[in-house]
């Protein structure tokens, strides 16, 4: 889908790297190693997206590192746009549709590390899930998504990522 619209895979991954986390942040080498391209690749697409104002940079020592410029005015549209492209917005759907009184669900793994690996890692946290809705979403939200979906369901523990739902927020 939006692959069809942008045809750089390596912009691509760029833009999920560093607009599916606003804490992203990395740099050329470690980027065309995460990606397996050339660094010439990587450096053209991260210097459009500097000049175009999404990534900023940075001096750190003797790299320059890149992250997204949240203060961009697209920031959000593209953030929702990667996110959906994703498939976060339909997974947080059906999973709040029947699993229960859901507090939070909440992204781990690769892809709250902005790698593109077709893998989702997803914790989910509330009070008399249905557990047992969860091996059969997970195989319905591959089919829609096209991606793999792994959930974890936590007890009273606390698990770092990116916050996709938060029945507190609302």
């Amino acid at each position: 889908m939006l692959d069809s619209l942008i045809t750089s895979k390596t912009r691509l991954r760029l833009l999920v790297k560093f607009f599916i986390n606003a804490d992203n942040h990395s740099h050329l080498r470690g980027l065309a190693e995460e990606f397996g391209e050339s660094t010439n690749a990587i450096r053209k697409e991260l210097n459009n997206l500097s000049e175009a104002g999404y990534l900023q940079k940075a001096s750190e020592k003797n790299r320059i590192s890149y992250r997204a410029n949240t203060r961009h005015p697209l920031f959000f549209p593209l953030q929702g746009i990667i996110r959906k492209y994703i498939g976060l917005d339909t997974l947080v759907e059906e999973v709040l549709n029947r699993m229960g009184d859901v507090e939070s669900v909440i992204l781990t793994g690769d892809y709250a590390n902005g790698l593109d690996t077709g893998t989702i890692d997803v914790s989910i946290k509330g009070d008399a899930l249905n557990e047992e809705y969860l091996d059969n979403l997970g195989n319905r939200i591959q089919e829609m998504i096209d991606r793999k979906v792994n959930f974890t369901v936590l007890g009273q523990e606390s698990q770092s990522g990116i916050i996709l739902y938060n029945k507190a927020a609302e």
